[in-house]
């Protein structure tokens, strides 16, 4: 490597440093999300999930313990549940999952479950029936100085421009999601993702609020 290329990566790193409207994206694969109750039915025989890996989000982590997600024309398998456990129970898949279970499943932001399809969540030592899948609605997550920066606030829109040279995709009505304890970081599924060929080194840009 010359001293000129050098030069060329050292500046795009600093412009890319200086860029606030720059954010990580996450590609959310299908995953469970289990209340205590629902925790203990399934796997009777533990006290509580232990941790695979942390997740980007603090105090979220991805368990070692899998489910079968069962509806009525088809079985998602080996789905890794997702800690801590919650007040409700709750499946997130894509869309092209939701052909597979055979459910018309909503889009919807987390937690928001009304009127969704109802599934059994099957291990080797229980099972329950849960009404609570989504397909998650794309969001980011932010602190409140990321939301005060961008000029937003919970529940606002705005528009991400995957930065990308072999597929360009603006993704439209991103919701914001602050928290005091939140890193800034935008949600996608899997569908989204391979369709923009999103990997785990893309960034997006806010382009217009």
């Amino acid at each position: 490597m010359d001293e000129d290329q050098l030069r060329q990566i050292i500046r795009k790193i600093i412009e890319e440093e200086m860029d606030p409207n720059r954010i990580r994206i996450g590609v959310s694969n299908h995953h469970i999300h289990l209340t205590d109750e629902d925790f203990h039915t399934l796997f009777p025989d533990q006290k509580e999930l232990t941790v695979f890996k942390p997740l980007y989000q603090h105090e979220e982590f991805a368990s070692n313990q899998f489910a079968d997600i069962v509806g009525p024309n088809g079985t998602i398998k080996h789905v890794r549940i997702l800690g801590p456990n919650r007040a409700h129970s709750q499946v997130e898949i894509a869309r092209s999952e939701a052909f597979t279970l055979g459910i018309d499943v909503p889009i919807r932001l987390s937690g928001n479950l009304d009127n969704t399809p109802t599934v059994k969540i099957v291990t080797k030592d229980g099972e329950v029936e849960i009404q609570g899948v989504i397909i998650a609605k794309r969001h980011i997550h932010m602190s409140l100085d990321d939301a005060a920066r961008f000029g937003v606030k919970l529940g606002d829109s705005v528009s991400v421009e995957i930065e990308s040279e072999e597929r360009k995709t603006i993704f439209e009505d991103v919701i914001c999601r602050p928290r005091k304890d939140f890193l800034l970081e935008m949600h996608i599924d899997t569908d989204e993702a391979n369709a923009a060929n999103v990997n785990a080194n893309t960034i997006g840009k806010i382009i217009k609020k």
